[in-house]
């Protein structure tokens, strides 16, 4: 994306994204699950995307990690684009960047969640090449989802990518 410049994730980013994450998610209080220790351990495979002029504000971040327990397999934890650049393909650029990293560790597998009620990245994932894996129950639309997968009444759809295909 021209005007925009992708690069490894920082601890000094977590401030400045913890404060707008919420906004960036139309009000939904998320904040809370995106911990410091992500911007502390997992430097190396998560991504922001900030400007190229002289504010280089972060426009759009991935947090990502290989798994320590399934070597063969990368796990997205949080994407966020600032509203005003969505559309543009940020986000497509993150995941290709991570998916690029994920591949160089010897991952074939990359996974992410997402809540059912955020249908527009329920097709995000799906146009970036995710499979929806199958569930204990289904949404009205026939998406499966994993009730109770972050807790008591705490639904996801799980989502799979094989990076040889």
């Amino acid at each position: 994306m021209t005007g925009v410049q992708i690069r490894n994730l920082r601890e000094e980013d977590y401030s400045f994204l913890r404060s707008v994450v919420n906004d960036w998610w139309g009000g939904r209080q998320i904040a809370d699950l995106m911990p410091r220790f992500f911007f502390q351990h997992f430097q190396s495979t998560s991504f922001t995307a900030e400007e190229e002029d002289a504010t280089h504000r972060i426009v759009g971040f991935l947090v990502g990690f290989v798994s320590p327990t399934h070597p063969d397999q990368a796990y997205i934890h949080f994407v966020g684009v600032d509203p005003a650049y969505r559309g543009r393909g940020l986000a497509r650029d993150l995941y290709e960047r991570f998916f690029e990293t994920a591949r160089k560790q010897g991952c074939r597998y990359v996974r992410g969640i997402t809540s059912p009620v955020n249908t527009g990245s329920i097709q995000f994932h799906r146009r970036m090449g995710f499979e929806v894996e199958a569930g204990d129950e289904t949404m009205a639309d026939g998406t499966p989802i994993h009730s109770n997968y972050s807790g008591e009444g705490q639904a996801r759809v799980c989502f799979v990518k094989d990076l040889k295909r």
